[in-house]
């Protein structure tokens, strides 16, 4: 079996067995933040000297003691805080990821209390965050408040809800709001009925094929569009 044969059957499977870590008192944000850092990087895959794959999903399993004590702290601004760190961390080591960092919590067994779990997962998305020179020449990039995403998939969702590809917090931003298309001509902006529209290098438009450079406006929020990351 080739080294892509085993890396598409481990993404497949999913979860590469577990990282345990035992603390001496009950768990706070900082112990898990450092937990799913070490897993990220205990189980990244490497193909290449410059191309070195992490896990972007991480289940944490805490007993039920420390789920509500996380819970009442505030679960998903503490998953939130994780999701960022880790994507700093492997921004630093140039490691490549196959999607947005994602971090969720589940009960475990109550004899975990003051101890964690964690699975990793390699796990494919829409749109992955550009952290590695070496993942982004063969996808075009757009950039967001300073932030750069890889449109891996054919199609990219971008608006304010939770069910789009790319989620901005921006109330003149439709729920559903740009959809951008890969085709054999070109990645096609197009605008999916939203209230304010969709605005590509000054002009509303309803669709329109993108060049490198352009710069794409909803709501008010800036979208850089790239064909590659050379231009970086």
């Amino acid at each position: 079996m080739g080294i892509l044969s085993r890396f598409e059957s481990a993404m497949e499977k999913g979860v590469q067995g577990t990282f345990a870590k035992v603390f001496r008192s009950s768990l706070k944000p900082v112990d898990i933040t450092s937990a799913v850092r070490k897993r990220m990087e205990e189980d990244v895959q490497e193909f290449a000297r410059d191309h070195i794959v992490a896990p972007n999903r991480f289940v944490v399993s805490v007993s039920r003691t420390d789920y509500k004590k996380l819970e009442d702290l505030g679960l998903e601004a503490i998953a939130s805080e994780i999701e960022n760190t880790a994507l700093q961390y492997a921004q630093e080591n140039d490691y490549s990821l196959l999607g947005p960092v994602s971090v969720e919590f589940e009960l475990g067994a109550d004899e975990l209390t003051g101890q964690l779990e964690i699975s990793a997962q390699l796990e494919r998305g829409p749109v992955a965050p550009a952290v590695s020179q070496a993942a982004s020449t063969d996808h075009p990039i757009i950039e967001i408040e300073g932030e750069r995403w890889l449109l891996t998939q054919p199609v990219t969702v971008i608006g304010r809800s939770v069910e789009a590809d790319i989620t901005i917090a921006d109330s003149g931003i439709s729920r559903k709001h740009l959809e951008l298309r890969k085709t054999p001509d070109g990645v096609i902006a197009t605008d999916l009925g939203s209230t304010n529209g969709l605005f590509v290098e000054g002009y509303k438009v309803d669709a329109a094929t993108l060049v490198d450079g352009n710069q794409l406006v909803i709501g008010r929020t800036r979208i850089l569009f790239r064909t590659s990351d050379e231009v970086y």
